[in-house]
């Protein structure tokens, strides 16, 4: 794909982009760049390569749920001056 000035603007009509041409000409370039990384990419053989969309195999990372003693509520609101009715108080919020 050749990444051009009506490229660039193409792209900024159809996102609604107002670029200036300075913006425009950093575009050009950061796209021309990153799709010249792609085809470095693309170069490589990866015949005989299984596909992977995991490239290190994760087994179950979550830890089964253990039920153990927490605070009651009279103990969690004795830490706090900031409390109403049994609950805690926090900022209004609208």
């Amino acid at each position: 794909m050749e990444v051009n000035k009506e490229l660039i603007e193409n792209i900024a009509k159809v996102a609604r982009l107002n670029l200036t041409e300075e913006e425009k000409m950093s575009l050009e370039q950061d796209m021309k760049e990153v799709l010249d990384a792609f085809d470095k990419i693309q170069e490589v053989d990866t015949e005989g390569v299984e596909m992977s969309v995991q490239p290190i195999k994760i087994k179950n990372s979550l830890r089964n749920d253990k039920e153990k003693e927490c605070l009651t509520q009279e103990e969690a609101l004795s830490q706090t001056n900031h409390k109403q009715d049994g609950y805690f108080k926090g900022p209004r919020s609208v």
